[in-house]
């Protein structure tokens, strides 16, 4: 009977060791799961907090550029978009048909434009969350004599490339912004984009656009793949557990 009872009282002990570990394992995965939670609200906290500081600062800036340029938009024939793009669309005025040549009209307006606006983005204001100041070019989908996509759609492309490099090498060049070259050399940045973004009609898509983008764009886009990026490996881990099972 001894040794009957000593033999339970061991598989006794082995049961509560068993449901110890099991116990443990439970709150492990719960604390886990607490911290996890947290990480994630941290997370949406951030996104939220830059999501909002990034409408903020296009807010203050398209205020700010109504405020200093709205009296000159008619005379230019230009225009201010709510994410802050300035865009002028008079193609008879930036540009000759087919030509990459900047316009003496236009180079008037760029004198008078460009160290304005480079004064408003390197203001404290916005100079430290500036990511890239773009100028970019745009076409219509025509080119003389092609007959394919790709021919009317390389050659736009190219044209575009060399006017916006044209718009960005003159404003480059003006005296007044040569305090401000060092800086502008990090984010002014010209782009060709054919007719991949076209407007309402012809005339109105060949434009030359200026925009600035803010860091936190780029920010929230870290986040955004980090939490992608930890999706994959829960799935991984689940994937391997079903596995296992």
């Amino acid at each position: 009977m001894e040794e009957k009872s000593s033999h339970w009282i061991t598989i006794s002990d082995m049961m509560s060791g068993i449901m110890m570990i099991f116990m443990m394992i439970a709150i492990a995965f719960m604390v886990t799961l607490e911290n996890e939670k947290k990480q994630l609200e941290i997370q949406n906290d951030r996104m939220r907090d830059l999501a909002q500081n990034y409408s903020n600062l296009q807010q203050e800036l398209y205020k700010d550029l109504m405020q200093e340029f709205g009296k000159d938009l008619k005379k230019w024939d230009a225009f201010i978009d709510k994410d802050t793009t300035i865009r002028f669309q008079k193609q008879d005025i930036l540009f000759d048909l087919g030509q990459k040549r900047v316009k003496e009209r236009f180079q008037k307006i760029l004198d008078d434009f460009f160290p304005r606006y480079v004064r408003i983005l390197y203001g404290e204001k916005y100079r430290d969350f500036i990511e890239d100041i773009r100028i970019e070019g745009h076409t219509s989908r025509d080119w003389e004599g092609a007959q394919s996509l790709e021919r009317r759609y390389l050659g736009n492309a190219e044209l575009s490339q060399e006017r916006a490099f044209q718009v960005l090498k003159y404003c480059f060049s003006l005296p007044s912004i040569t305090d401000k070259q060092e800086w502008l050399i990090k984010l002014l940045r010209a782009n060709g984009v054919s007719f991949a973004k076209p407007l309402a009609s012809d005339e109105l898509s060949r434009r030359v656009e200026f925009q600035a983008s803010f860091k936190a764009n780029e920010q929230i886009q870290k986040i955004l793949q980090a939490g992608q990026n930890r999706q994959k490996n829960d799935k991984k881990i689940n994937i391997t557990d079903k596995k296992e099972k």
